[in-house]
């Protein structure tokens, strides 16, 4: 544990971070390390580009959603607390962690779909259109399927998840459509093994 604890005085802001995300110091050091080798041009910031290393989101059909989730509207880098940040809806739910007076944290069912949420939402309106529903089936399905199965699919889903009728989902809606799923064992990543 030594040689953890003086390796992650070499990350600025390591305590901070690990406060904020729950992450051990295990976890942000192997954390920084997959950044370092990401960060090819050793600026200290990933470009959406720099993700392609990673053989299981250039696997993944939504790959590059997810990595749009690591970056704000209108930017282009990210830092090493930013990507922690958003590591950490991934990281399993601590139920023996307390939760200070802050908001929920990162790997909390609640921002875990929120998180998913803004997978589907790419216009950031609030709402799942039945378009930005078709696009993720198409990139989930893709062949698999037939576009009329696919305009079925969505159809469905909406109807399903649409208790306003306004022909969108909306978080809330979102939510309650995904009670009965284990959020948390969908969206977890052991981060070492």
């Amino acid at each position: 544990m030594g040689s953890s604890s003086s390796s992650i005085d070499n990350i600025p802001n390591a305590r901070e971070i690990m406060q904020e995300t729950g992450f051990s110091a295990a976890h942000l050091l192997r954390l920084y390390e997959r950044f370092q080798f990401l960060d090819k041009d050793q600026t200290g910031e990933l470009r959406p580009e720099d993700f392609g290393a990673l053989r299981e989101l250039a696997m993944n059909p939504i790959g590059d959603r997810i990595i749009g989730a690591f970056f704000s509207p209108g930017q282009e880098r990210v830092d090493f607390p930013s990507f922690v940040r958003v590591l950490a809806h991934f990281r399993p739910t601590d139920t023996n962690r307390t939760r200070g007076t802050q908001q929920d944290p990162a790997n909390s069912s609640t921002r875990k779909l929120k998180f998913a949420f803004q997978l589907y939402d790419q216009d950031r309106d609030g709402k799942i259109s039945r378009a930005e529903l078709l696009e993720v089936l198409r990139a989930m399905l893709g062949l698999q399927v037939t576009e009329e199965q696919l305009q079925s699919i969505a159809e469905r889903a909406i109807q399903e998840a649409d208790l306003d009728k306004d022909n969108a989902i909306s978080f809330d809606e979102f939510r309650q459509s995904l009670e009965k799923v284990n959020i948390d064992h969908k969206m977890s990543i052991r981060f070492l093994k």
